[in-house]
């Protein structure tokens, strides 16, 4: 079987334990931290290291421009169209009763992931290693955010397993992202092909300044920072391999 499918299943597995652990075991919040630091390292480190550099080799560096700007502003407007949260505070942005607003937010969960679902593919056109620290990322920072989808709607409900499979469930989108891009890729010219690389890069780059570096560094602690250089630091040593 394609490795990349072996990868994808690694990313969906960020959503399934943070889903189980947000109707089990709130983990401490410097832990969490962590883990959005980390993940924000990495981002950074596959988007300016790796993708970045391969679109301007595939197609120009307009195109390149073009793209990264074109993926930011996709994610900006998911923001804005669609309920997400902050994984600091598990703090929704829509609504005040809790069942309601968790429902909504597994929903924006499930919009969100699709695009990095079709992240992981670019290892189609570029190579397996970048699907693979794609797919790492997606996996950490998914946990917060599947403890944060969990969470509320157990505590609301009371209905444990229904938390887990809806919080889950946000998993799929990640999935049939991977799959959609995995086939569009394979008869797009290069310069296309450069295009949606650099867009990938805008993409990730969004959600990590937006999302993931204020959330981790919440705490104020040096540890996050450092752990932030560490997902930076893993990128380049893996990029050796």
């Amino acid at each position: 079987m394609d490795p990349l499918f072996y990868i994808v299943l690694l990313s969906v597995l960020g959503p399934l334990l943070g889903s189980a652990i947000g109707i089990l075991r709130m983990p401490s919040f410097p832990y969490i931290c962590g883990m959005l630091c980390f993940a924000a390292g990495v981002m950074l480190g596959i988007s300016f290291l790796q993708l970045i550099p391969e679109s301007t080799i595939m197609s120009s560096v307009g195109l390149c421009a073009g793209g990264v700007v074109f993926g930011s502003l996709v994610m900006y407007a998911l923001d804005r169209l669609i309920p997400h949260l902050h994984p600091r505070l598990c703090a929704q942005e829509h609504g005040c009763n809790l069942e309601r607003t968790s429902v909504y937010l597994i929903l924006g969960m499930f919009l969100h992931n699709f695009p990095e679902g079709m992240a992981i593919a670019i290892g189609t056109v570029t190579d397996i290693n970048t699907s693979l620290i794609i797919a790492l990322a997606i996996a950490v920072h998914g946990i917060p955010e599947g403890i944060c989808t969990s969470a509320p709607y157990y505590r609301s409900t009371g209905a444990r397993m229904k938390a887990f499979l809806l919080s889950s469930s946000t998993a799929v989108p990640i999935v049939a992202g991977f799959f959609t891009a995995k086939y569009m890729f394979r008869d797009m010219s290069a310069d296309v092909l450069g295009f949606i690389i650099a867009a990938t890069a805008g993409l990730m780059i969004y959600i990590t300044v937006d999302e993931l570096i204020p959330s981790g560094c919440a705490g104020t602690s040096h540890q996050t920072v450092f752990t932030l250089i560490a997902g930076i630091v893993f990128v380049i040593l893996l990029g050796t391999l």
